[in-house]
């Protein structure tokens, strides 16, 4: 799963990714290219306290993709057609909410609707490029798959020319799997983070309506967040001591980061299952309602292929019994589910499977 950092030039992008994924690139330079790609491991406190009841060789926490895009420059979208922005799952959005180097002050509510703006008309050029293909070849021959998507994007056309990004339409599976090809960026989640001055950073959970974005946070698949890339590179750098008092001077209980890292997950449709023992803990990322045999191809395609069973413990269970799977089973709090039960997040799975046992 992929998120795209987008934005306009000087919002601090650069530096946003920086924190997400532990890299020190130093922004773009002409003629180099338009993209940085890192990987975010989500920090998760159930991951970390079933790492110091088992003491595993290897901890291993839930991860995602991150890709860069190069500031993009109001009027000019050429690079929001690159593959490998556009192939992005949700999209994070860098909100300048900081005076500029010239002093000129932060206009948060405009910036997102000119972003927004941008990637409606990205959306726009590629709706009316197909369904002007589309018109000519349905002028030579009738194909009802054809007939359908013209159908489908004649309604997102209409739509994006009224300013409204897809991701606001109600699309039935049908009609969104059948578009599913365009990696559309307006039908993208989207999560709008505001990059705070010092001073603001203990307003952040007030900002959205000191901002006026109050409309925005209703908005369909759309959340709007908050950081400090400047002071978060700051705190990173200190000791754990340290970054516990400058912490608790901010008025913060965890770095803003690791919320941002955490929103990002949720807007990706992520939750977490645990594998747990001696040898490795682990948080696997699955979207939210995964069955338990295709959770358990996430660790292993055999597993899924063999799949007989999952004991599955609650983490709060687990935690109770000091991480006993015997002590829950014993108490008949370890569950046995079958491939078709909905995995919930937290939950801890030990698979039974046989690789002679077919699906």
């Amino acid at each position: 799963m992929k998120i795209g950092i987008v934005g306009f030039p000087g919002s601090g992008k650069t530096t946003l990714f920086n924190l997400l994924t532990g890299a020190a690139v130093s922004g773009f330079e002409a003629g180099r290219a338009e993209l940085h790609t890192g990987v975010a491991r989500v920090p998760d406190d159930r991951l970390t306290r079933l790492s110091a009841i088992f003491k595993p060789e290897k901890t291993v926490f839930a991860a995602f993709e991150v890709v860069d895009l190069k500031g993009i420059v109001k009027g000019e979208r050429q690079g929001l057609e690159i593959k490998e922005f556009r192939d992005a799952d949700a999209l994070l959005h860098v909100v300048r909410a900081f005076p500029d180097p010239a002093g000129l002050p932060p206009a948060p509510k405009q910036d997102i609707a000119d972003l927004e703006t941008e990637l409606i008309l990205a959306d726009l050029e590629v709706v009316e490029r197909r369904l002007a293909k589309l018109e000519a070849s349905l002028k030579r021959k009738r194909v009802d798959a054809e007939e359908k998507q013209q159908a489908i994007l004649q309604r997102l056309k209409a739509s994006l020319e009224e300013a409204t990004p897809i991701r606001a339409l109600d699309l039935s599976d049908d009609e969104a799997k059948a578009i599913r090809g365009f990696t559309f960026l307006s039908e993208k989640p989207i999560l709008h983070c505001l990059n705070l001055a010092e001073p603001d950073i203990a307003k952040g959970e007030a900002l959205a309506a000191a901002f006026g974005l109050e409309e925005i946070t209703r908005r369909p698949g759309t959340v709007v967040g908050w950081v400090s890339a400047v002071i978060e590179g700051e705190i990173a750098r200190l000791d754990p001591a340290a970054r516990a008092a400058f912490l608790a001077d901010l008025g913060l209980r965890e770095p803003a980061i690791a919320r941002v890292l955490k929103e990002c997950y949720a807007l990706l449709g992520l939750v977490s299952f645990f594998t747990v023992g001696d040898d490795e803990v682990r948080a696997w990322s699955i979207r939210a309602g995964t069955r338990a045999q295709d959770a358990a191809g996430v660790v292993h395609s055999d597993m899924a292929r063999g799949f007989i069973r999952a004991e599955v413990a609650g983490y709060d269970e687990l935690i109770a019994a000091n991480g006993s799977m015997a002590e829950l089973k014993q108490k008949g709090r370890l569950r046995l589910e079958g491939k078709d039960y909905p995995v919930k997040d937290g939950e801890i799975f030990h698979i039974r499977f046989n690789v002679g046992k077919g699906s």
